[in-house]
């Protein structure tokens, strides 16, 4: 495509510039190129162009169009300006807009139309006049569908850039929150912004986020899941290294820490790194209720990870090679449930498992009333059948529904518990407790060697940092959480 590598001066003849659009961008129908004369002593030929549906026509006629021309016979530019200054002089006496620069090449032309901005060529000026005047229909901001809270900010990211960078400053008023837009995605021209707190974020961080958004080699991206997965430290990994959110008051508080904030075009979830472990088991409403209530409620999510991770695979074990391990009178009631069951527990875990992710996974994708419905009739008619059928046992259903219903509990890792889950059952299925044991420690080998831009992924706990234990797997009152944590901090690399 030429507008994406377009590096040539604007002329200073009109006729050619307009060539120039025509020829890369008038094919397209929504494309607008307006040419009509201004009223000077002797009249001066103008051109706009802009895109149709990403502009506003009342700005562009009014404050455009209508000041242009409506200039006075009596105007005139000092003669001795160069052409920069010419077209700040129309810039500050036609235009009423503040958001208008003066761009030098095609390159930045192409840019600007393309992202909804109106391009002003005026006859015999290498330069051009990029006005601000998009306005495209948005989502209007609401409470995120995934992250619902019943105490503190009910506001989540919308589509929209700018709405999103506004979210954000009405939370912190501080001079040095810095907000940078660069461009990604040779297709697409994504405008992805990263935000920073200037002295809080390192420097080095700042600089390495800003590396990698510059290698990005994408010919489209088109959501900052697609960011996440060019810029992460281990991309075949099955937990993730950077945290994402659709509530400004979460990625507010990240930025606060000394964390950066990465925002996309398009996309309502932000990204926020250095991203830790422990803030899979954080939520936003632990800092907004009391201290007793939100450590328990951050014990009740660890609890669940553990339940959904390992109760599948405990009851392969504890079934097939650890049937001593089981009270008596329970070991009686499994072995009667399960008497004429066609297939051993290993498989019986793996079926049920199947069909209860199948069961959430029509649920998400149908609509809301659809999909309701078939999780309840699922669960309810299906299980039943199940087990009246004699396909799999009782006790099976209450593991299959105990593990899902945990699963929810911290969807951040839901999809990391579900291949680890898997895993488990298969080492279950072949080696018993042991197997589950292994499991665990080649995952905990696993987290423990990941980094997240240099800092250890499960910090505060491995290695262990005391200063920020006070907020890890339990919270203490806001009183002692007032400095910024010492995990997120990056540290020199050695190869002792």
């Amino acid at each position: 495509m030429i507008f994406l590598t377009y590096e040539h001066p604007i002329s200073n003849t009109l006729a050619m510039n307009i060539a120039h659009l025509k020829e890369t961008l008038g094919r397209s129908d929504d494309v607008i190129i307006r040419e009509f004369e201004i009223g000077f002593d002797e009249p001066l030929k103008v051109a706009i162009c802009f895109i149709d549906h990403l502009v506003n026509t009342d700005t562009i006629n009014q404050h455009i169009v209508g000041n242009l021309l409506s200039i006075p016979d009596s105007f005139r530019l000092r003669p001795n300006e160069s052409d920069d200054g010419r077209l700040t002089a129309i810039q500050n006496r036609i235009t009423s807009l503040s958001q208008a620069a003066v761009i030098q090449t095609m390159n930045e032309a192409f840019d600007g139309i393309l992202s909804g901005e109106t391009v002003l060529l005026v006859d015999g000026y290498g330069s051009a006049i990029s006005i601000a005047s998009k306005e495209y229909e948005s989502r209007s901001v609401e409470e995120p569908k995934t992250e619902a809270v019943t105490r503190g900010p009910r506001e989540g990211f919308t589509e929209d850039l700018p709405v999103n960078i506004s979210l954000i400053r009405r939370r912190i008023k501080n001079a040095k929150l810095i907000f940078e837009n660069t461009k990604v995605g040779t297709q697409t021209r994504t405008t992805v912004c990263i935000a920073y707190i200037e002295g809080m974020a390192e420097r080095q961080l700042v600089q390495e986020v800003k590396n990698r958004l510059n290698r990005i080699d994408a010919a489209s991206i088109l959501d900052s899941g697609q960011v996440e997965q060019w810029i992460e430290d281990h991309p075949f990994s099955f937990l993730a290294s950077i945290g994402n959110s659709e509530k400004p008051d979460i990625v507010a508080a990240k930025i606060l820490e000394g964390r950066i904030a990465i925002l996309c075009e398009g996309s309502p979830t932000a990204l926020t790194l250095p991203h830790l472990f422990i803030e899979n088991l954080q939520n936003s409403e632990d800092y907004y209720s009391r201290v007793l209530i939100a450590t328990f409620s951050r014990l009740l999510r660890i609890f669940a990870f553990f339940v959904s991770t390992a109760t599948p695979g405990l009851y392969v074990a504890l079934t097939t090679f650890h049937q001593e391990m089981i009270p008596t009178v329970l070991l009686v009631t499994m072995a009667a449930s399960r008497e004429g069951t066609p297939f051993p527990a290993f498989v019986e875990t793996l079926l049920m498992g199947i069909t209860f992710e199948l069961l959430t996974e029509a649920g998400v994708r149908m609509p809301r009333p659809i999909g309701q419905t078939i999780s309840i009739v699922g669960a309810l008619v299906l299980g039943q059948a199940a087990v009246e059928a004699g396909i799999v046992s009782s006790p099976m259903i209450i593991v299959t529904a105990l593990t899902g219903i945990s699963s929810l509990i911290v969807p951040s890792l839901r999809s990391m518990t579900i291949l680890f889950r898997i895993i488990l059952i298969f080492l279950a299925g072949s080696f018993g407790g042991f197997g589950i044991l292994i499991g665990f420690i080649l995952m905990l080998a696993h987290m423990c060697s990941l980094r997240s831009f240099g800092v250890m992924y499960m910090a505060p706990i491995a290695p262990i940092i005391w200063a920020d234990v006070k907020d890890s797997l339990i919270r203490m009152p806001v009183q002692l959480l007032r400095k910024r944590p010492k995990s997120i901090a990056r540290r020199p690399r050695t190869t002792k």
